[in-house]
């Protein structure tokens, strides 16, 4: 599905940056940008929202809106591996690639297979993403999202605090590795730490998830096809009780990245590198 306009000077950025080996940056045009105060603000707000009496109405309603939306929007997507979910009662952090602002869909559906597919799934997203509007905006601020940014005092108390509640009542928390979304990029690039940092530190497994993303043969606007989406789900990392944080930290950020390789190499069928190719952007006429 594609939202917002044309993504001519997206693409652009895309190549501008695997060129540059930036592989991380963002590249969509016209985003919101905030102050340290706007960012901070937009987090008071967030968390004054959580403690509103009308919070927990809202929030069924939203949550009802995103199983509507995940349903369809996935009603052909392919999931395999779900085997490697077999016998994960804990709570965990989910990581997949980024491409899509509806692709955590693709994770929820993915997630709802399981026996206890009831499991509630928060994302981790951009503190500007709250600024949305309509229905984008109410799912963003009601159905489970975590913001991240806003000043120190958040990031390094709250935020970590949060996620250390929602995984000790067995939640799933779903943060981006790759950092900003790729439009349609196929391939998975190399993850920054945080995520994986989190998962060592409270002791949390990573549920590594790839998506592939598969043409189809009918035509979604001038620049793309359709699309749809099988989710590959790999095998659970587990941290290592007897590393420290760091050093698990950077085990599990090498195997999640080797595996999410190895899935991508199997699911298209050649090497993974970062020259840039049209093929690059799934569905794009190029």
């Amino acid at each position: 599905m594609i939202i917002g306009g044309s993504k001519k000077a997206v693409i652009e950025n895309i190549q501008q940056n695997v060129a540059a080996e930036n592989y991380n940056d963002k590249v969509e045009v016209n985003d919101a940008t905030l102050t340290l105060a706007e960012s901070s603000q937009v987090i008071a707000t967030y968390q004054k929202r959580l403690q509103s009496p009308n919070y927990t109405i809202n929030n069924w309603l939203a949550r009802a809106l995103m199983t509507c939306t995940t349903a369809v929007i996935n009603r052909r997507t392919d999931i395999v591996g779900l085997e490697n979910l077999q016998g994960l009662k804990q709570g965990a952090i989910v990581t997949s690639n980024h491409f899509n602002p509806l692709e955590n869909t693709v994770v929820r559906q993915a997630l709802h297979q399981r026996p206890d597919g009831n499991k509630r799934l928060y994302v981790v997203s951009q503190v500007t993403n709250m600024l949305a509007k309509g229905v984008v905006g109410y799912l963003l601020k009601y159905a489970d999202t975590i913001p991240i940014g806003g000043d120190k005092e958040y990031m390094g108390r709250e935020f970590p605090k949060h996620l250390q509640h929602l995984l000790a009542a067995n939640n799933f928390i779903l943060i981006y590795p790759e950092q900003e979304m790729w439009f349609n990029y196929r391939k998975p690039r190399p993850p920054k730490r945080g995520a994986y940092y989190y998962a060592a530190k409270f002791q949390a497994p990573i549920v590594s998830c790839f998506v592939e993303i598969i043409d189809l043969p009918k035509a979604d606007n001038t620049e793309f096809n359709q699309t749809s989406y099988r989710m590959h789900i790999l095998k659970t990392i587990f941290p290592d009780e007897n590393k420290s944080v760091r050093d698990n930290s950077i085990v599990m950020m090498q195997q999640d990245y080797a595996q999410k390789k190895a899935a991508y190499e199997q699911a298209y069928g050649q090497p993974l590198n970062y020259q840039f190719t049209t093929n690059d952007i799934a569905g794009w006429h190029g």
